[in-house]
């Protein structure tokens, strides 16, 4: 659900252009690890591989949402949990495609 929240603000903040060019289609997808699931981001490269970071880190045994401070390794602190109803609806609601709902706790 997340990763469907991410590509509708994209797609609504961008409307196509960025910065007056035509926008990469930005993927949003979880890639399952031992103890998390990262949520990439992946954008086309031309004529190469996609550019991929990770936008976050959900823990897969708690659902707490970390930012990343690596490709391999979240950041201290959690930042929501989703268990807890009003942080996931706010989430949801709330996250944007450039990571910013991730320093607003």
């Amino acid at each position: 659900m997340l990763c469907d929240a991410l590509m509708d603000n994209f797609k609504s903040r961008n409307h196509g252009k960025v910065g007056g060019y035509d926008a990469p289609v930005y993927k949003f997808y979880p890639e399952e690890g031992r103890k998390y699931f990262k949520i990439i981001m992946e954008i086309p490269n031309n004529n190469r591989p996609p550019s991929r970071s990770v936008h976050a880190f959900i823990d897969k045994k708690t659902g707490e949402v970390y930012k990343s401070a690596s490709f391999k390794a979240p950041a201290k602190g959690v930042r929501y949990d989703l268990r807890i109803i009003e942080q996931r609806e706010w989430l949801l609601e709330n996250a944007d495609w450039a990571g910013g709902y991730l320093y607003a706790r």
